[in-house]
């Protein structure tokens, strides 16, 4: 189980380590997993399990991943789990210095262009999902007014509904209530623009 809630990444050593693009891509699909061992994210990224242990234990080196129980009685097998339900990555940490204010905006780029990558799948996918999954999922833009304040008071909102969901998802699986239950992607952003 993770021992935190959410990690806040403040170091720039963390920060380029889980920004690489097949880290964060075994992060991710780790956290949906919650527990996998090396062979079973390498298959799911189409790589070698040497490859995918290598990157395993570089994110282990600063504290994303941890060992896990394992799940098997085949002791051959290392099983994996994030560290925390999730990380942090705050502007504020990085904008000090040119070199920390590149590396974070390097990351968020990968990290956007891996979610927009996500979100084109489905897309590409959709009549796969049929009508019900198709007409639940949301797809909408708002032009809002606000203030930083206001945007920062809406993304808290918007992260403890999330939040909500999620916890109320795991916990009917966990009672074995899996009947039509997927993995969803929620990706929200706010932020200014100019006309």
């Amino acid at each position: 189980m993770p021992s935190q809630e959410n990690r806040p990444i403040t170091d720039l050593g963390t920060l380029k380590a889980l920004a690489h693009p097949l880290r964060s891509q075994l992060y991710r699909n780790l956290g949906v997993a919650r527990t996998a061992t090396a062979s079973q994210l390498a298959e799911q990224v189409d790589e070698a399990v040497s490859l995918v242990s290598y990157h395993l234990r570089k994110l282990a080196e600063h504290g994303l991943v941890e060992e896990a129980e394992p799940q098997s009685a085949d002791g051959r097998e290392r099983w994996w789990q994030p560290s925390s339900d999730g990380v942090s990555i705050r502007d504020e940490n990085f904008r000090d210095v040119p070199e920390r204010a590149a590396a974070h905006l390097a990351a968020t780029r990968l990290f956007h262009e891996q979610r927009a990558a996500m979100y084109r799948r489905y897309l590409d996918e959709r009549s796969t999902w049929g009508p019900e999954w198709n007409s639940a999922a949301p797809d909408n833009e708002s032009q809002l007014r606000l203030t930083p304040a206001d945007l920062k008071e809406l993304g808290d909102e918007l992260l403890a509904l999330a939040k909500k969901y999620d916890e109320r998802g795991r916990a009917a699986e966990a009672a074995g209530d899996t009947e039509g239950r997927e993995n969803v992607a929620l990706h929200v952003y706010g932020f200014p623009f100019r006309v």
